[in-house]
């Protein structure tokens, strides 16, 4: 059984002031839409299981359950579907439906540019953790599926902890996981209640603009982008910790030769 962690706590224009940040330590993830551009493959996955139960699904409505955990969005389209069906009865059907769907996916892969800034984090020395509502196994199918399991050796699932998305639990676990404080992180995140959930953390967010994630408000997010690419070009203003980045420097430097 997974443990469950006790944790304290519209337009989509992004705004905020980099420069007034405390120094960030860590990198937290969201997974689906962030790391990987699958949210249209659940959306697909998710319309059949919405079918299969009797659920009329609006876009509009299917947009909303962005970022919660599966069981989080089954309790309310059945209550709010008036459902007989229980909640376990549709986790299990719809879990099956999803894990089948993604074992078969050929061409599954890591977004455009991603790899990149992971490995520029990396050599930088500054830690990284995916926090994905997704349930676990799935977590780690697609971190073997598209090999960025090599970069994330914490990875978080919305089952570990005792609230959801748009709480801010499942940040505050995987900073704790970090052992960094919840001030010092920056969340990526693709999602309305992801970015919710970011702030309520007391962590900076950058919002993911993921056309295969839908009509999604990030206008809480401090800073948004459009792709990699965007936050490629915007690394170095950043607020990295300058003590990390002074090390990372340090271990680069050949032995014999005198820093500059």
């Amino acid at each position: 059984m997974t443990s469950i962690h006790h944790v304290t706590p519209t337009n989509n224009e992004c705004t905020g002031d980099l420069s007034a940040s405390v120094p960030v330590k860590a990198v937290i993830f969201d997974m689906d839409g962030v790391l990987v551009d699958s949210e249209p493959i659940y959306f697909e996955v998710e319309r059949s299981s919405f079918a299969h139960f009797g659920a009329p699904m609006t876009e509009e409505e299917h947009h909303t359950y962005v970022g919660v955990t599966l069981e989080s969005m089954w309790r309310q389209v059945l209550d709010r579907h008036q459902l007989t069906n229980t909640v376990e009865e549709a986790l299990s059907y719809h879990r099956k439906n999803v894990m089948q769907t993604m074992i078969a996916h050929e061409g599954l892969a890591a977004i455009d540019g991603l790899e990149r800034w992971l490995d520029w984090l990396q050599e930088k020395g500054i830690p990284v953790a995916v926090a994905s509502s997704s349930p676990r196994a799935l977590i780690d199918l697609i971190m073997e599926k598209t090999g960025l399991g090599r970069y994330f050796d914490i990875r978080i699932t919305g089952e570990e902890v005792l609230q959801g998305k748009p709480a801010p639990d499942i940040f505050l676990y995987a900073a704790e996981q970090l052992g960094i404080a919840p001030a010092h992180c920056i969340v990526i995140e693709d999602s309305h209640n992801g970015v919710q959930a970011a702030k309520s953390a007391g962590m900076y967010c950058i919002g993911f603009h993921n056309p295969g994630s839908g009509r999604q408000d990030l206008s809480r997010a401090d800073r948004c982008i459009l792709s990699y690419d965007d936050l490629w070009a915007i690394k170095e203003n950043l607020p990295f910790d300058e003590q990390l980045l002074a090390k990372s420097k340090s271990r680069n430097i050949p032995e014999g030769i005198p820093p500059l």
